[in-house]
């Protein structure tokens, strides 16, 4: 071979070698590319309902409701709660809040298990001197607040279960801070609506929009020998929903508008101190309050003012939330929850909502917020009972349908939600 081909052959040679390291580094850069794709679609899993459901089946039983693509996760074993929940099968986008950290932790904590969950039942008082979270004698300061293990830890029976309920109950003893006992039994079922109940239950057409639907019965017995006085301290059935926040969640309310001498004040603010303007606004006769989870604040509603609804509009995820509960009219005495001793222990609110925020020390229970309602004080007989009767919607889809549902129920349409604080 002569030296022209020699010196041609070793240059064809070199070429090829720097093709195939170019190729191998195209190759490293686009498997770098597609890793960092696969972390970020597993992140951004964490809001699919699929993948909240089976992390949750890592960890705890849950039964599931299905009706089409609506589905629900229930845990027998935290009281029957509402985990999560989907409009739109198992991608569809995640409408609970889920503690994934306290979740997955083997021991219990303390004064608190946040599991999350967008509907878990309690019961009131939480403060006053007819309190169910403190010791007689205590202080009302966070070291001696424990929430009831058999509305936290423990688990209620599973009495039924077809595809689209769930039944549970739960019989218990216990004595408030003045100490007044109480023997008291819980029964608690969950439906899933289809689109005829939805309509039945609640008067909305949900027609040509992702709809997920459940109405809940939640019946406190008093199965003690004694009524259940004022003097003594009075119960209350006390519903809570854990939900994602983030900047573009605004929550509204509407409210009776009137006199305050007679309906009371339209929002307490003063739970946690006052909340200021640009977190939340009264505009006509709806009040507007920010679900950010960046500033820990609580408001309520008292009685009078309540309309039976309240809800929330996620603009980023196009989702529209409803809570509707409708109370007995003309009942005025709900429990108080202030950590105080109370001069009026029956002033309470019968509407609530709550937004998460870091506390003085930095630390954060979520980021969350909640949507809350209580049934009134319950002056119960024994054997006699009261059913706190509540239903939970998420809807998504064509925003114009969306924006015509918001205007039948809140009184407003989402334009005017997303622009409350702009």
């Amino acid at each position: 071979m002569n030296q022209a081909k020699l010196i041609a052959m070793n240059k064809l040679n070199i070429l090829l070698i720097i093709a195939m390291t170019l190729v191998s580094c195209a190759g490293r850069e686009q498997g770098k590319k597609n890793n960092q794709k696969t972390d970020n679609m597993l992140n951004d899993s964490t809001n699919l309902y699929g993948w909240n459901r089976d992390f949750l089946k890592k960890h705890i039983e849950i039964i599931e409701l299905k009706n089409g693509n609506s589905l629900i996760a229930l845990v027998p074993a935290w009281q029957g709660r509402v985990m999560t929940s989907s409009a739109d099968g198992d991608n569809g986008y995640s409408c609970g809040w889920i503690n994934h950290k306290t979740v997955a932790m083997e021991e219990l904590q303390p004064h608190m298990n946040a599991f999350g969950g967008e509907e878990r039942l309690w019961l009131g008082p939480e403060g006053g001197q007819y309190s169910i979270y403190f010791k007689k004698g205590d202080e009302f300061i966070y070291d001696n607040w424990q929430t009831p293990a058999f509305i936290d830890s423990e688990p209620f029976e599973t009495i039924s279960i077809n595809d689209t309920s769930a039944s549970f109950a739960r019989e218990t003893e216990f004595e408030n801070y003045s100490g007044a006992k109480f023997r008291i039994r819980i029964e608690r079922q969950v439906v899933l609506l289809g689109e005829d109940e939805i309509r039945k239950h609640t008067g909305i057409n949900t027609e040509g929009l992702k709809c997920v639907a459940y109405r809940s019965d939640n019946v406190l017995f008093n199965k003690g020998d004694n009524e259940w006085k004022k003097e003594t301290g009075l119960l209350s059935v006390w519903m809570l929903g854990m939900f994602t926040p983030s900047p573009s969640v605004v929550i509204a309310i509407p409210f009776r508008q009137g006199d305050e001498k007679e309906l009371g004040v339209p929002v307490n603010d003063n739970y946690f101190g006052s909340i200021p303007p640009d977190r939340l606004k009264i505009s006509g006769g709806t009040i507007f309050f920010r679900a950010d989870g960046k500033s820990r604040g609580k408001i309520g509603l008292p009685p009078l003012r309540v309309t039976g609804v309240m809800g929330s509009y996620d603009q980023e995820n196009n989702l529209l939330t409803l809570l509707l509960c409708k109370l007995p009219e003309g009942r005025t005495d709900y429990v108080n929850s202030a950590w105080e001793l109370q001069e009026h222990p029956y002033s309470g609110d019968a509407f609530n909502s709550y937004n998460d925020g870091p506390l003085a020390d930095g630390s954060q229970m979520g980021p969350f917020y909640e949507l809350e309602t209580s049934s009134p004080a319950l002056a119960l007989k024994p054997g006699e009972s009261y059913n706190h009767k509540q239903v939970t919607m998420h809807l998504t889809g064509n925003k114009a349908l969306l924006d015509k549902v918001s205007k039948e129920v809140l009184g407003v349409g989402l334009q005017e939600i997303e622009a409350a604080f702009k």
